[in-house]
């Protein structure tokens, strides 16, 4: 069984005495080692060493395959909330591509997918500081286009020669269509074809239009 060996286990407490915890938390005191092995041995679990500065060090029976899973999956919990909730950005040109904005818009979303705040920032460079209403509208587009993943944080603000806007991530409402969710489309009501007539509805009979007969050839006049 393989085990972290920074923890002694079993045989591999040097200790003479240890001061003993059962399996359900009790104190049962100091015991000699081999005794408080054999307890555990007894019960089918291990004897773990958890205070091993402590004098006489502390020792509880347990199943240390059991510990060792339960320590590997929160510090696998404790990784994964660090890496969330960490600020993202993302830098723009005022005269960006249509197409690298998109690119630039699937990153954003990556990140808010991801709960992470993401500060979308155009930067101004020499005469492009003339024109920072497009910076204004390239925010904005930005913005909407998000909407469904981040809610942003005020309007763009201004700082130097840098315009930005901040998202977080957007919190689903109850009763709100999820993203990309199909909408029903209204009930159209039956074609007159196929409708059947109301109880007492008149019905107006349709006449065929009269067959004219076909008319006699004409006797050429007489010749003189």
């Amino acid at each position: 069984m393989s085990y972290d060996k920074r923890v002694r286990v079993n045989r591999n407490i040097t200790a003479p005495q240890v001061r003993l915890i059962t399996s359900d938390g009790t104190m049962v005191g100091v015991k000699p080692v081999y005794e408080a092995g054999a307890m555990a041995r007894a019960a089918g679990l291990d004897l773990v060493e958890i205070s091993p500065a402590a004098n006489p060090p502390v020792c509880k029976i347990m199943d240390f395959s059991k510990y060792l899973y339960e320590k590997d999956k929160q510090e696998r919990e404790n990784r994964k909330k660090q890496k969330a909730g960490v600020l993202k950005e993302i830098r723009l040109n005022p005269r960006i591509a249509s197409n690298d904005l998109n690119t630039k818009i699937r990153h954003a979303e990556v990140f808010l997918k991801e709960q992470n705040k993401v500060r979308i920032t155009v930067v101004f460079r020499g005469r492009e500081n003339q024109h920072r209403d497009l910076g204004e509208k390239i925010l904005t587009s930005v913005k909407e286009m998000l909407s469904q993943v981040g809610a942003a944080e005020g309007r763009p603000q201004l700082m130097g020669n840098r315009m930005s806007i901040m998202l977080s991530p957007a919190v689903a409402k109850p009763g709100k269509p999820a993203p990309g969710a199909v909408l029903k489309a209204p009930s159209v009501p039956p074609t007159a074809a196929g409708a059947k007539p109301a109880p007492g509805a008149a019905q107006q009979a349709v006449k065929p239009a009269p067959v004219q007969p076909p008319r006699p050839p004409q006797n050429p006049p007489p010749k003189p």
